[in-house]
């Protein structure tokens, strides 16, 4: 199952700051990939609770001139600290890597460069994600509906870095490190099960008509957030939280 962002394509669909490099030439490691191939959701209680994994680490690659703000990384390391039991730690490694020339994208070529870029997978009891900052947008936007970010597998999201930085040189936009933080966690929720594909609704607040997503107005959740009109108007007042029955059905998962 997966699922997007505008944080849109209905695909179903910290404290450490390691470090930033710029390296063009990164291949894969030797090693057991398939618990990272899974579908979305899968490792929503790995991820939540300490049963399996004690720590995270998060492997942020952005292609040259994409990178994400220092800000909206420092907001995204809060938000996975506040919901995530890691007596091991948060760690968030940086780097980045030259176009890959395919944009605008689909998820498949995406799925590809990930196979190409990302060199790091879980191992012993950590776990990992990899987050990767596109040069470009999603094949099917359009003129009125833009996709931000989608989770596409259990430990896998895209955000579409090209994207955010147009809308947030719309007058009166948020600020980018708004939308940027706004769609990362949106997009990691996803990871974590949120709503109702991976981690077992406690209450009905899945929105019917947009599945995977919240109904409760104002939740970080919210269908809304995921197109250009919506999440111009929840990002006035900064990075919108998660509501009390998303945050419950975490916790019944493992999660804080």
């Amino acid at each position: 199952m997966q699922f997007t962002k505008l944080l849109s394509i209905l695909l179903f669909t910290s404290i450490l700051l390691v470090g930033c490099s710029n390296d063009d030439d990164n291949t894969p490691i030797e090693t057991n990939q398939s618990p990272n191939k899974q579908p979305l959701g899968n490792a929503a209680n790995d991820l939540l609770s300490d049963i399996n994994f004690k720590g995270l680490t998060i492997e942020i690659v952005s292609v040259q001139g994409f990178e994400p703000t220092t800000t909206a990384v420092n907001t995204f390391r809060n938000f996975l600290e506040d919901r995530l039991f890691k007596p091991d730690g948060i760690t968030i490694n940086q780097r980045s890597v030259s176009s890959s020339n395919l944009a605008p994208f689909n998820i498949q070529e995406i799925s590809q460069i990930e196979t190409t870029t990302r060199t790091q997978f879980n191992e012993g009891d950590e776990i990992t994600v990899y987050v990767y900052f596109a040069d470009g947008s999603n094949e099917e936007d359009t003129n009125t509906k833009v996709t931000l970010g989608t989770a596409y597998l259990n430990t896998s999201m895209v955000i579409y870095e090209n994207t955010l930085r147009n809308l947030s040189n719309n007058v009166n936009a948020p600020m980018l490190s708004t939308i940027e933080a706004a769609t990362l966690n949106h997009e990691f929720a996803h990871l974590l099960g949120l709503v109702n594909i991976g981690t077992t609704l406690q209450s009905q607040h899945e929105d019917t008509a947009s599945r995977g997503h919240c109904n409760v107005q104002s939740c970080l959740m919210e269908a809304a957030i995921e197109f250009g009109s919506g999440m111009m108007d929840m990002l006035g007042n900064g990075v919108p939280e998660l509501d009390t029955q998303c945050i419950a059905d975490l916790q019944a998962n493992g999660g804080r």
